[in-house]
């Protein structure tokens, strides 16, 4: 437990505000301790968590007591703790807040995320320097304890959470067989049975789900994918279908004075629509079929019943081919708007002063995202002050030595509090790179160890946030480096950091070139497209979205054979980069050879289909950037496979009007080039 490294010059803890970041941590800390409402899911995970934080609380209290000063490895293992300690609250709180049914679909992966950290918190204990601290025998022995406890944990998933989730799968697919075939819903017992066993257990908790896993919806539509989406609508769908029938009557009518009580969020559609009937008395012709909600936007299916657009575009995009109503199996999937029933709609909702604009909220949006960024953002404790420079100055100095003469352990050691110090702003950034460290980060990329080459490509994966460094790093003769670690690195979390500092260089136009030309770099990102974590699938396509700006690189790309790649990344549940894949591919139709191949492709026409209902607005524009280039100068063909497809013109139409300036324009462009080739296919000439 104790540092490896000598013991460095001592710092004053007026220097670097400590005092700050222990009022902090231990703020944070009784925060995630003091929780008392533990969920359904994950329960083991959560408790383990919170015990363990509660261990580390009680060092930070007697360290807070004394006035001795710290050593800056005290405080870089701090600032790296309240990092961990921030991320395990905004993952309980979660768990706590968020869609129980998705939780349950992601048991895997949020088990995974309770683990990462936990190793997180072990890292960052291995730079304590616990003799160098003035602690009480007790105190010293349980922060050990911790340490080894954090060195030791295995991943945990729960099995029966595991065989809840499988059973939901499974009555997920009964459900839409059976639909499919017209024998309406299975066994409301054993849906009940199911549904209670994690908590939703009265109609208010099902309209609640259902507004939760429409914000889910909503949030996972730009890098889910087309099937975390449709799994998500499918599970809409599973409880709006089975809330009528799983509860009586008088349980159902209670459900507006629950509400009332219990405040429902309303950030999502369903939301929305639900606190609104908390108040007023719906008339039921009033009411969506499905949702049982006020209609918005009334539209008739094929067999002449009426829906809400938004519930009955979700049970289509669901695989059903039916009408929901009367099991009557549909001819086409055209959605035609119900002008009448809107009308008398809004002239009721007029009468009783009822509001009738369904508006989620931009605002809202925008302070979640604003939220999940600052989140992942490593607050910089280190002050503005030139005493505080002096400090960040004199440590990083410390620091460089150790890398230029240490041993392996000691510069292992050392990379790692250069890498959180690059975590921690700017100007930290500047004094490490003045130090002298990225020549010697350069050469650890090539370390046998791999915890020194992960290390060391994050490090210069931080340093590289600063422009200037950008100059220095690519000087120092790091991009070989880096792309042997792109393609060869010994963990893949290294790989991923290596891509993710290739897409940092980039920005730059003259470094685009320059890596472009590299003959392994391409190839490597594009074999981390396709064999790499989410994480490094992620990093991987945003890096080559920076090089295939340039038009001398976008055939590297093609060659390398990303397209097919980036076509099943938009299916991809779990890589979540249906935005990036897609803006590559825009990218790529640019080229003669990108727009050959990509025109091929039988699966993705109706995919960018799909994308331009339920994508985000970002990926609705590339979606309909793709269309429109694919169908643009001898693309008949794929503007008859687009005719071909029922939900193609519907899809457009509702682009013209709801989508962005620049989608609305390319949605007519399209819509007059179809027009045009159905005049041909009607009335041939000759």
């Amino acid at each position: 437990m104790d540092a490896v490294v000598p013991p460095p010059p001592m710092v004053s803890s007026g220097l670097l505000p400590a005092g700050t970041l222990l009022e902090s941590l231990i703020h944070i800390s009784n925060e995630v301790t003091s929780m008392e409402k533990v969920p359904f899911l994950q329960m083991k995970n959560i408790s383990t968590m919170m015990r363990r934080i509660r261990l580390i609380s009680s060092l930070f209290e007697e360290i807070q007591d004394t006035d001795k000063t710290l050593p800056p490895s005290s405080i870089l293992c701090f600032t790296e703790l309240h990092s961990v300690t921030r991320k395990v609250k905004i993952l309980i709180d979660s768990c706590r807040e968020g869609s129980v049914l998705w939780n349950l679909m992601q048991t895997e992966h949020i088990s995974n995320q309770f683990y990462s950290l936990m190793k997180e918190m072990a890292r960052a204990l291995d730079i304590l320097p616990l003799s160098l601290l003035d602690l009480t025998a007790d105190t010293r022995e349980q922060v050990e304890l911790l340490h080894k406890q954090a060195k030791r944990a295995q991943l945990f998933v729960d099995q029966r959470e595991i065989q809840r989730r499988d059973e939901l799968v499974q009555l997920m697919a009964v459900t839409n067989e059976k639909n499919r075939k017209n024998k309406g819903l299975v066994d409301i017992r054993r849906i009940r049975d199911v549904l209670s066993g994690i908590g939703l257990r009265s109609p208010v908790e099902f309209e609640e789900e259902i507004s939760k896993l429409a914000t889910e919806a909503e949030k996972q539509a730009g890098t889910g994918g087309l099937v975390v989406v449709s799994n998500i609508n499918n599970l809409i769908s599973l409880i709006s279908l089975s809330k009528p029938t799983v509860f009586s009557g008088d349980e159902h009518m209670k459900t507006h004075e629950d509400l009332k009580k219990r405040k429902v969020p309303t950030n999502s559609r369903h939301g929305q629509s639900f606190s609104h009937s908390m108040v007023c008395n719906i008339p039921d012709e009033f009411r969506c079929p499905i949702s049982l909600d006020l209609m918005k936007d009334p539209v008739i299916v094929a067999s002449g019943h009426t829906y809400d657009r938004n519930s009955i575009a979700q049970w289509i995009n669901s695989g059903h081919h039916t009408c929901p109503k009367s099991g009557q199996r549909l001819i086409h999937m055209a959605l035609i708007p119900n002008y009448a029933l809107r009308s008398l709609i809004h002239q009721w909702c007029q009468e009783n002063n009822f509001p009738t604009v369904d508006s989620t909220s931009s605002s809202e949006l925008e302070r979640t995202n604003s939220k999940r960024r600052s989140s992942e953002t490593v607050i910089d404790h280190i002050s503005a002050t030139k005493a505080a420079v002096d400090a960040v100055k004199m440590t990083a100095e410390f620091l460089v030595g150790k890398l230029a003469t240490g041993s392996p352990d000691i510069q292992r050691q050392a990379a790692y509090e250069i890498r959180l110090l690059a975590k921690t702003g700017m100007e930290n950034r500047r004094i490490i790179a003045e130090a002298g460290a990225i020549p010697f980060l350069v050469t650890l990329l090539g370390s046998r160890d791999s915890r020194i080459q992960e290390n060391a490509v994050t490090a210069l994966l931080n340093l590289s946030i600063n422009e200037n460094n950008k100059t220095l790093i690519m000087a120092a003769g790091a991009i070989d480096n880096v792309v042997d670690v792109l393609q060869s690195g010994r963990t893949m979390e290294a790989k991923e950091n290596a891509a993710a500092a290739v897409f940092s260089l980039s920005i730059l136009d003259d470094y685009k070139v320059i890596i472009g030309a590299h003959p392994r770099a391409i190839p490597a990102l594009v074999g981390l497209l396709g064999e790499g974590t989410p994480a490094g699938k992620r990093d991987a396509a945003t890096a080559l979205f920076n090089l295939a700006v340039l038009n001398v690189n976008k055939a590297k790309v093609i060659l390398a054979g990303a397209i097919p790649l980036l076509i099943n990344l938009l299916t991809d549940d779990k890589a979540g980069v249906t935005d990036d894949a897609l803006a590559v591919l825009a990218l790529l139709l640019g080229c003669p050879e990108g727009l050959e191949q990509i025109r091929k492709s039988r699966n993705l026409i109706p995919l960018l289909i799909d994308l331009l209902r339920f994508g985000s607005s970002k990926g609705k524009e590339n979606s309909i950037t793709l269309l429109l280039g694919l169908c643009k100068d001898g693309g008949e063909d794929v503007a008859r496979r687009l005719l071909m497809n029922p939900r193609s013109i519907p899809s457009l139409q509702s682009l013209t009007t709801d989508g962005s300036l620049k989608a609305r324009r390319k949605a007519d462009a399209l819509l007059r080039i179809l027009n045009r080739c159905c005049s041909q296919i009607t009335n041939p000439i000759g």
